[in-house]
């Protein structure tokens, strides 16, 4: 069989991120079918197998994108744009997802394995909810202050981790996984203070933040849509230019590439790991203020949910630049917006979207595998994410 050769460079840098995702599906469809006991039914018919087998992937799929994107039956005669209330589900979802992403995209293009994302996502989560409901401030300052608060709170719980790998030599992805515990258990903590506890109740929950601190919403009560998607946008574009048109950013990439010659460039690589890092504790922080700000609105023990971790898998299948850490959330935000209305209406296992983001990791970190499936020549697989660092 002949191989296929792409020879556009923009497609050949887009190739192995979309056809990991079009395996990953394929497989999820499988599961689907072998999952669903009416389709096992008629196992032993290959035709009417095969039929059945292509409804309920079909349906389950079909109730994904009406969960993600668009669901004509929610329209009502008076707002014909409630069909749109589950995209508007998938970008509340994307936006924290974003920032966490980048998070970790920035630490791997500087050659650091940023996996503590989560932690600094709840000390950000801490910090913007404590200045919430802690302290009156007008409309506008409210908001801007505690964005502010949860940033540093972000950037010095990164940023520790920084110094210690600059100073001591520490492995940053031992200290991160260790520190994402630490938050997690200073969270539960925390609820159990009279600070932090919501008056009159006894489980871990603390007061809403004021509506002076909430980020406004886009499109009136009925949507959660904020303006946290438009951060988190102007974020990833300042990521952007700060990688690809600031001197720092070179500086980042430099110690990426090679730590040794940049040194040698006259570079302080303990000075970029700990700016580096801090920056990426930053933009964490400021992913747990856009979820508690933007529609959380309240503390509780699972506040930061599975966003560090899936932030990991959004920078591997974004390839660790900004703009692809941008379409992978978004698609990742609605394959888990989506995931609960897949199994409302056709029973297949919300499961299935965690089996879904797992194979696309395993398939983006074996490439030779979706080479030799799709039989292509050329498959542009630098950019890799290696023993250095992010490569590319």
């Amino acid at each position: 069989m002949r191989k296929l050769t792409i020879k556009r460079p923009s497609l050949r840098a887009l190739t192995l991120p979309g056809l990991s995702f079009v395996l990953a599906m394929f497989f999820g469809a499988l599961l689907i079918a072998f999952s669903d006991s009416t389709v096992l039914k008629h196992i032993g018919h290959p035709v009417t197998f095969i039929k059945s087998a292509g409804v309920a992937i079909w349906q389950s799929y079909l109730a994904l994108f009406e969960g993600s994107v668009y669901n004509p039956s929610l329209a009502k005669p008076h707002d014909a744009l409630l069909s749109w209330y589950p995209l508007s589900e998938t970008l509340v979802t994307a936006a924290p997802l974003i920032l966490a992403g980048l998070s970790v995209a920035l630490a791997f293009r500087a050659g650091l394995f940023n996996i503590g994302a989560q932690g600094q996502f709840i000390f950000g989560s801490i910090a913007a909810s404590y200045v919430g409901f802690a302290f009156h401030m007008p409309i506008g300052i409210h908001v801007v202050v505690a964005v502010l608060a949860a940033i540093i709170a972000g950037a010095i719980w990164g940023g520790l981790v920084g110094l210690l790998k600059a100073r001591t030599g520490s492995h940053e992805v031992i200290v991160t996984i260790m520190l994402n515990y630490v938050a997690l258990y200073f969270l539960m903590w925390l609820l159990g203070t009279t600070r932090f506890l919501r008056p009159g109740r006894r489980d871990p929950i603390s007061p809403d933040v004021l509506p002076s601190a909430r980020m406004p919403h886009l499109a009136g009560d009925n949507y959660r849509v904020n303006l946290g998607i438009f951060v988190a946008l102007a974020t990833a574009a300042f990521v952007w230019w700060l990688l690809s048109r600031s001197t720092w950013g070179f500086r980042f990439r430099a110690v990426g590439a090679n730590a040794a010659a940049a040194k040698t460039a006259g570079i302080s690589v303990p000075f970029v790991m700990t700016a580096v890092m801090a920056i990426s504790g930053g933009l964490a922080g400021l992913g747990g203020a856009v979820h508690v700000l933007g529609s959380d609105f309240s503390l509780t023990s699972g506040t930061a949910g599975n966003f560090g971790f899936d932030a990991i898998t959004v920078a591997l299948l974004g390839r660790a630049k900004p703009m692809g850490v941008v379409f992978a959330s978004l698609l990742f935000g609605a394959l888990r917006a989506g995931g609960g209305t897949m199994q409302a209406n056709t029973n297949t296992p919300i499961d299935i979207v965690l089996v879904i983001q797992a194979l696309v990791v395993l398939f983006i970190a074996a490439p030779s595998v979706v080479k030799w499936v799709f039989r292509l020549k050329n498959l542009k697989t630098t950019g890799e994410l290696t023993a250095k660092g992010w490569n590319g």
